[in-house]
């Protein structure tokens, strides 16, 4: 079959071999410059940013997505959190569910789970995530035939200078040409990811658009800082000289101070003196730039990840671990939108080549995973266990990530645990059974001590010494018609009992005891 059900910007479905050609080609000259070499961040000041922002929000972009480059270039603040955002997504695990059980649907999953989990679909998320700081991010596929099916060979990330979004809705995005026009993008070629970080246009949605003031402010107090420290990070040299001296003399010493500024090192007659002397009010002015620099980097930090704790200093465990919880609702949410981008431009595209138009496709998702206090669980668990709950070992092996001991491995014990059994209880059980009762008795009688063999022996006799006590209580209990009768007659009843012989055996007992040493025992 030549034609395919993936369709070009006209609404055709293009042939197959169309498919193994790119969409969009870097050029040396035009619309679409593999490289480029503006800068807007070395002259940027406020009045500049306020044109460079209403541009890109009427439809001219250009300069907004050099400056976002650039400051992921040229702020470490700013690359940093940005770089954590992104990681914290492109490192999730990723899993694919069937559409249903079916066979058929089993087997495309498959595929799918082996596209998922090539080497080049990492990097092709690494440059979806780009969208987070500039409101987009455009892939294109480059598919080849392999095993009679066609498959991603790899993924070119697309520069987002050569794309714009149409004048009409500002939501429709459209490859610029050499016109400056607009053309419409083919149908399913690309994969374009535009998160919904905020409500309206997609280019006002970057964060790169919320930190740029911020970016900018830093700049400037960074400009000024190193301005002061060349101005005040040394004392005021003064060179004087006497009232004779002559021009050339006058000229070394000049040479002299300011080789004091740059090689603290200079050489003048001996009439004449160099003094330092401190700076007047010049105190506390670096605290100054650097509170403020510390300060825009949290701003930052709140705009990227939506917390300050985990990347600035001064703050708690309890804390952190609060706005680690802010943070991993974000983290979800780009999870969730990237991998509806792949779903849609990526998934669905790879199985209509293959495998043709389905009713119901698999879902590829990035699984996050929330953090679990397992001492806590173990806790828990532990007083249920001992009163008789079931627990399946393989369950509670996986919540800790521990794999199952294979045979014969050497497993933990707890602590005075008996480790190994005496010989003679160590053979193999046979059918009847029997044999393991046995054992378990041996092993009851091997445990028992002295003081155990003399609870039993003198339990052995115990009918004959509580029958004095009991018989008369037998007796009342007999004769009596009615409750409150046989309670009536338990208070001259005592007078009947004769407890010497169980009085004297127990004292005996204790005795005997007490000299085999039953204090000790807990």
């Amino acid at each position: 079959m030549n034609e395919s059900t993936i369709l070009d910007q006209h609404g055709r479905p293009m042939r197959r071999a169309d498919l193994l050609q790119e969409v969009i080609h870097a050029t040396a000259m035009g619309a679409h410059m593999a490289y480029n070499t503006d800068t807007i961040a070395t002259a940027l000041d406020p009045s500049r940013l306020r044109s460079i922002l209403q541009a890109a929000a009427t439809g001219d972009a250009r300069d907004y997505l050099t400056l976002a480059e650039e400051m992921e270039e040229k702020d470490p603040h700013y690359a940093s959190v940005l770089g954590t955002r992104k990681r914290a997504v492109a490192g999730l695990p990723i899993a694919v569910e069937a559409a249903s059980t079916d066979a058929r649907d089993e087997e495309i999953a498959e595929a799918v789970r082996r596209l998922v989990e090539a080497p080049e679909f990492g990097d092709m998320l690494d440059d979806l995530l780009d969208a987070i700081g500039k409101g987009y991010s455009v892939v294109e596929p480059i598919w080849q035939y392999r095993d009679g099916q066609l498959w991603p060979s790899g993924y070119e990330h697309r520069d987002p200078r050569w794309f714009q979004f149409d004048r009409l809705t500002g939501k429709r995005l459209q490859l610029l040409d050499n016109t400056g026009q607009g053309q419409e993008l083919p149908k399913d070629r690309l994969i374009i990811h535009t998160p919904r970080l905020k409500s309206g246009l997609p280019i006002r949605g970057g964060v790169a658009r919320l930190v740029a003031v911020a970016v900018m402010c830093k700049s400037f107090s960074l400009k000024d800082w190193m301005r002061y420290g060349e101005l005040f990070g040394m004392p005021l040299r003064i060179g004087r000289y006497g009232p004779g001296a002559k021009p050339d003399d006058i000229a070394v010493l000049r040479r002299a101070v300011t080789q004091l500024a740059s090689d603290a090192a200079a050489i003048m007659p001996d009439s004449m003196r160099v003094e330092f002397q401190e700076i007047a009010n010049a105190a506390g002015g670096a605290e100054l730039f650097e509170r403020l620099a510390e300060w825009l980097d949290r701003q930052v930090s709140k705009a990227v990840l939506g917390q300050t704790m985990t990347t600035d200093n001064g703050s708690s465990q309890s804390q952190a671990n609060v706005h680690n919880e802010v943070r991993r609702d974000i983290l979800k949410a780009d999870a969730k939108q990237v991998m509806t981008t792949i779903n849609r431009d990526l998934v669905r595209v790879f199985v209509d080549l293959n495998y043709g138009p389905q009713k119901a496709y698999p879902t590829a998702a990035l699984q996050v995973t929330e953090p679990e206090d397992l001492k806590a669980l173990a806790d828990a668990l532990t007083p249920f266990i001992d009163r008789g709950l079931q627990v399946e070992s393989s369950a509670i092996l996986d919540r800790f990530g521990l794999a199952a001991p294979e045979k014969g491995a050497a497993t933990l014990r707890p602590a005075g645990a008996v480790t190994q059994l005496p010989a003679m209880n160590q053979q193999k059980p046979c059918a009847c059974g029997a044999c393991g009762s046995q054992r378990v008795a041996l092993n009851a009688e091997e445990q028992r001590d002295a003081i155990d063999d003399l609870v039993r022996e003198e339990l052995s006799e115990w009918q004959p010494l509580v029958r004095p006590v009991l018989d008369p209580l037998q007796q009342l209990a007999q004769r009596s018609t009615t409750f409150e009768e046989f309670r009536a007659g338990l208070a001259d009843l005592l007078d009947e009992m004769d407890d010497t012989q169980l009085v004297e055996a127990l004292a005996l007992a204790a005795f005997k005891g007490r000299a085999m040493g039953d204090g000790g025992r807990q």
